[in-house]
């Protein structure tokens, strides 16, 4: 899989709406409707002329699948929003998990582990892991 070039990633607005229409299959007139509807919010330049990312034109994509379906233009919207705030929601549950975890490494007697094949999990100090063939790592803790 090829990486892309620095400064770019999913979000960076490098398309035209001729060449996102011509991405996702779509007339320009569409994406403009689009567009003011709030279903697609593209970058605009200094001069005011849209940019598209490749998330838009996901999100392009998406809109004409669900428009196919019979979805309504405000269902779509409505199936949008809640999509963004579900993976805003996911991003922000993986974060507290990764401060969770900060803060139980840092607590003392809470260093033993078990690892299988559902995942690390911390253990109290002394027990043995409740599945066989589980790994257990101990770190004693600095006194």
């Amino acid at each position: 899989m090829a990486s892309a070039p620095a400064g770019f990633d999913e979000t960076s607005p490098i398309f035209s709406i001729a060449a996102a229409a011509e991405l996702a299959g779509l007339h320009a007139q569409t994406l403009r409707q689009y567009d003011r509807l709030g279903l697609v919010q593209p970058s605009r330049t200094a001069g005011n002329t849209r940019r598209y990312s490749m998330r838009d034109v996901g999100r392009l994509r998406q809109v004409q699948l669900l428009s196919g379906e019979g979805v309504s233009l405000e269902g779509i919207r409505r199936i949008l929003e809640m999509s963004d705030e579900n993976r805003d929601l996911r991003q922000r549950v993986r974060e507290l998990e990764s401060a969770l975890a900060d803060a139980v490494m840092q607590q003392q007697g809470r260093r033993v582990f078990a690892a299988g094949t559902a995942g690390i999990t911390t253990i109290r100090a002394g027990a043995r892991p409740t599945r066989p063939g589980s790994v257990v790592l101990w770190r004693p803790s600095a006194r």
